[in-house]
C-alpha cells in the first residue's frame, strides 16, 4: 500500500468540460499512452483517476478554476513513469483541450472522515424504491472485504437536500450511484480506503476517496 498521488494542474484553451467526463479523461490518457510503444496500453488496474472539479455552470457544464486538477495515485515505484508521461500531455476530453501542467507529487494523507463523489456497484435493479438500501449494502460488504471499519457509511445529500445520486455515462451506457461518506476511521484504514477505493469504474472517476476537510464546495 505504498501509493502517492500525483496532481497535473489544468493549462490549455478549455476553460469549462462536460460535468460527466471521467470515462472521456481516461479514454483520452489512454490514447496518449497507445502513441508510445514502450508503454503499457491502457490505465493498469493499481493506477486510479479521480474526475476534475470545477463549478457548476450551467446543465452538463463545469467552469474550470485554479484549483481544478487532473489527479492520479499509483504505486510508488510508477511514480516517475506517469509523472514524466503525463506531464505537458494535451488531451481532447469530448473536444475541449487541456494540457497537463505543473505536476505536484503529494503523499496521502489519513482522515477519520472519508468522501467520494461517486460510488458504483453492479446492481440488478437501478429503478427501485429499495435501490439506496442495496446499495449502502453493498458499500459495507466491500469494506468488509477490504476489513476496513468506520462507524458511519452513509449517502450524504446534494445541495437540493435529495440522496446524492450520480450518474455516468460510458458509451451508451448510463451507470447509477451515489455520492458516499465514511466516518470513525483508523489511519490505517483510511489509508487503505484511499488506496483501493471501493467499487468499479475506478479508471473514470468512481471510488475515488478522499479526506472530507479537503474543500469541496464547487464539487459536481
Amino acid at each position: 500500500m505504498n501509493f502517492l498521488e500525483i496532481q497535473f494542474g489544468i493549462g490549455g484553451t478549455a476553460k469549462t468540460l462536460p460535468a460527466d467526463h471521467g470515462y472521456a479523461l481516461y479514454s483520452a490518457i489512454k490514447k496518449a499512452l497507445q502513441q508510445v510503444e514502450t508503454l503499457p496500453q491502457d490505465m493498469p488496474e493499481d493506477v486510479k483517476l479521480c474526475s476534475v472539479p470545477g463549478i457548476p455552470i450551467e446543465k452538463g457544464k463545469i467552469h474550470l478554476h485554479k484549483k481544478s486538477r487532473v489527479r492520479l495515485r499509483c504505486p510508488a515505484d510508477q511514480v516517475q513513469t506517469w509523472y514524466r508521461r503525463l506531464q505537458n500531455q494535451e488531451l481532447s476530453i469530448q473536444g475541449h483541450k487541456i494540457r497537463l501542467v505543473k505536476p505536484r507529487l503529494m503523499l496521502p494523507e489519513a482522515s477519520e472522515a472519508l468522501k467520494a463523489r461517486m460510488v458504483t456497484f453492479k446492481l440488478e435493479k437501478i429503478d427501485h424504491p429499495e435501490l439506496p438500501r442495496y446499495f449502502l449494502e453493498s458499500c459495507q460488504k466491500g469494506l468488509d472485504r477490504l476489513e476496513i471499519k468506520g462507524n458511519a457509511v452513509f449517502i450524504p445529500s446534494d445541495a437540493d437536500g435529495n440522496l446524492a445520486r450520480r450518474t455516468l455515462q460510458v458509451r451508451d451506457k448510463k451507470i447509477v450511484g451515489f455520492s458516499v461518506a465514511i466516518e470513525g476511521l483508523s489511519e490505517a484504514d483510511s489509508l487503505k480506503l484511499q488506496w483501493h477505493g471501493l467499487g468499479g469504474r475506478q479508471h473514470f472517476g468512481c471510488g475515488w476517496f478522499y479526506p472530507v476537510k479537503e474543500e469541496d464546495a464547487d464539487e459536481i
